[in-house]
Parts: C-alpha cells; sequence; structure tokens
C-alpha cells in the first residue's frame, strides 16, 4: 500500500508536469478542469494492489471525465493503461479475460469512428494503433504475466509434494534399514547368547560335575563369545561398507549350517543334521535367509526343547528347503525371549519370495519348514 501511495503521488506530479506543458487538447476550459480526471486515475493507482477493481473503475470514470469534458490528455491516458494493467493482473482471472474481449471491441469500434470522422487514412491507422496499445496492449501483457505467476506458483507446489514424498521415501528407507539391522542382530546374537546361558545354568545346576565337565563347558562358553564378537564385527562392518556387494567370504552361507549344528551340540543339544541334492552357490539373499532361519530355530530348539533336533536341508533344481524338527516339553522355557524369532525368519522367507510354516507337527513336536526360491524360479 505504501508503495502503491507513493507511485500515485509520484504519477500526479509528473501528470501535472505534462499538463503544466500543455499535453492535452485544449477546449477554451479552465486550465485546472484536466486535473480532476488525472486525480481519480492516479487514486486508482494507489488501490491498485488491494482492490483492482475499484481501480479499475477510478479509472474507467477518470478517463471518461476526460475525453467528454477535459481532454482527452496524455497523463491521463497513459496512467489509465495502469489501471487497466492491475485490475488484469490483481483481480479475478474471468475478470481479465472479459477485459480482453472489451478492450478488443473497443479499439475496434475506436478505429470505425475515426473513420467516418476523418478522411486521412494516415490519420486513421494512427489511432487505431493507439487505440490498442492503451486499451489492448496493457491486459494482454497483464495476463501473460499472471500466467508466468500461475506456472511458477504451480511448480513450487509440485516441487514442495516431491520434496515431501522424498522425505517420505527416506524415512521408510530409514526404517526398513533399522528393520533390517534388529533383525541380523537378533539372528546372530540370540543363537550364542542362548547357547551360553544354556551351558551356565547346566553350570551352576549341576554340583557334580569334574573339574575336566566344567573346562569344557567353560570352553564352549568362551568360543560362543568370541563367535558372537566375530560376527558382529563382521556385521558392522558390512553395514559400513558402500554399496551393496558383500564378500563371499565373510557373509553367512547356508552351506555353514553345519557349523550351527556343531555349536547346539556344543551346547547340550544332540542335533543331527542331513543334506539332500549339490550344496551350490545361491543368491546373496537366499543364502543369508536360509543360514538365519536354521540358526533362529536352533536358537527356539534350544530354549524350548528338549531330546534331540533335526535339521534337514535339501537343494532342489528351483528352490532351497529347510526343515527344523524338535520335540517340546511343554513347559515354559528357562530363558526369556522376545517373541520377533518367528516373526523374523517369516520375515526373511517372505523378503525373498518363500513359503515359511512353523507350529505342532505330529505328538509333542515342532516343525519348522522354509522353502526359498532360486534366481532360475524367480
Amino acid at each position: 500500500m505504501r508503495r502503491d501511495a507513493l507511485g500515485a503521488m509520484a504519477a500526479f506530479a509528473v501528470g501535472l508536469v505534462l499538463l503544466a506543458a500543455g499535453s492535452y487538447y485544449h477546449r477554451g476550459g479552465p486550465a485546472w478542469l484536466p486535473v480532476v480526471p488525472l486525480a481519480m486515475t492516479c487514486a486508482g493507482v494507489a488501490v491498485r494492489r488491494s482492490a483492482p477493481l475499484a481501480a479499475l473503475g477510478l479509472g474507467v470514470v477518470g478517463l471518461g471525465l476526460d475525453v467528454a469534458f477535459a481532454g482527452p490528455s496524455l497523463p491521463t491516458t497513459l496512467i489509465f493503461t495502469d489501471n487497466l494493467y492491475a485490475a488484469a493482473l490483481y483481480g479475478p482471472a474471468r475478470l481479465s479475460r472479459w477485459l480482453l474481449y472489451i478492450t478488443a471491441a473497443a479499439a475496434v469500434i475506436i478505429g470505425g469512428i475515426f473513420s467516418f470522422i476523418e478522411e486521412d487514412l494516415w490519420k486513421i491507422s494512427v489511432m487505431g494503433v493507439q487505440a490498442g496499445l492503451v486499451l489492448v496492449v496493457p491486459v494482454t501483457t497483464a495476463m501473460v504475466l499472471r500466467q508466468q505467476r500461475d506456472q511458477a506458483a504451480a511448480e513450487r507446489a509440485r516441487a514442495e509434494q516431491v520434496a515431501h514424498l522424498a522425505e517420505l521415501d527416506r524415512n521408510a528407507a530409514i526404517v526398513a534399514e533399522r528393520t533390517r539391522m534388529a533383525r541380523e542382530l537378533h539372528d546372530m546374537i540370540a543363537n550364542h547368547f542362548s547357547a551360553i546361558a544354556i551351558q551356565s545354568t547346566a553350570v551352576l545346576s549341576r554340583k557334580d560335575l569334574d573339574a575336566g565337565a566344567v573346562q569344557q563347558v567353560m570352553a564352549s562358553i568362551r568360543e560362543n563369545s568370541v563367535q558372537g564378537m566375530a560376527e558382529m564385527r563382521t556385521m558392522i562392518g558390512l553395514l559400513r561398507q558402500e554399496g551393496e556387494d558383500t564378500d563371499a567370504t565373510t557373509r553367512p552361507r547356508l552351506r555353514d549350517a553345519a557349523d550351527l549344528a556343531e555349536r547346539a551340540r556344543q551346547a547340550g543339544v544332540e542335533t543331527v543334521m542331513t543334506v539332500e541334492g549339490t550344496p551350490r552357490e545361491l543368491p546373496v539373499s537366499v543364502d543369508l535367509a536360509g543360514y538365519r532361519i536354521v540358526q533362529e530355530a536352533l536358537t527356539n530348539a534350544m530354549k524350548h526343547g528338549d531330546d534331540r533336533v533335526v535339521v534337514a536341508i535339501t537343494y532342489a533344481p528351483a528352490h532351497v528347503s529347510v526343515v527344523v524338527d524338535n520335540p517340546v516339553n511343554g513347559g515354559r522355557s528357562a530363558l526369556p525371549g522376545s517373541g520377533a524369532g518367528l516373526i523374523g525368519m517369516r520375515e526373511r522367507a517372505t523378503l525373498v519370495g518363500g513359503r515359511f510354516e512353523a507350529g505342532p507337527y505330529e505328538e509333542k513336536s515342532w516343525r519348522v519348514r522354509a522353502t526359498l526360491p532360486t534366481e532360475e524360479e524367480r
């Protein structure tokens, strides 16, 4: 408002100078008469942004008075172009379209009127061009600028939406990465800690163990601790690597499941493992999923089962299957559990497009079965 008011005062001052210089059609009236329409059009400049319709109304009335009684004068005509421009730019969008139709028609009508008044073709052409410049050009200029502003606003809104979607994708990626890390930590640490807890519980509950047996159990506990720390360091190193490629010599593989069975035997659980088919290189995701499923199934067997555990791994042409059977004692485990084991195994199988089943099998037995497709099947 302040800037527009200063602009209106500057326009009025320049208009007075032009009127004093005689830039209007003299009709023999008082010299102050052209100042009235000039003041009205300048008042329209003062409210061009806050009230564009009022600015247009003041400009139309001022120009009408100027043409009918006081002039026409050059300053009033020039300032009226700003009234038209402001109405088309800041007013309703429908108004700008109607102004284009009206001003174009008015320019044609003015040219037609002068064709009857004047016989000189040059003067008729000049008046037609002037009418177009005064009426049509301000409206078309405002419409072009308004379209550019609308496009810029639409692009800003689109950029904000893209940024919002990118932020949502980033948050989803962070959540997925945290879930993956939590699953890896659970599957890796739970097996070692469960074996350590079972062996230490056995040592504390048995008073008849000789020094040799105690030393053997403590050595197994130490081995599980060292292996757990080594696997944790390996996983942290893999997480710090850039890219998705992992070293095949450090990542867990399904063919290393025999080490898991041996660890369960050292924890005091009789474990029988069979492998059918020819072990082969599997996709990284399938290889890791199979290994972790065997690891978690043996962990649950050590916590909740008794007697022996049977692990069967079958390499078929289109898939690899893992089956872990163990009897259950029906009582509550002395070891605490988070309940995330079955969920994690199911998630791992689902992520590679496989199938997972876990539940009672026959009488007092529990079976875990996972079928993981290989690259050929997928």
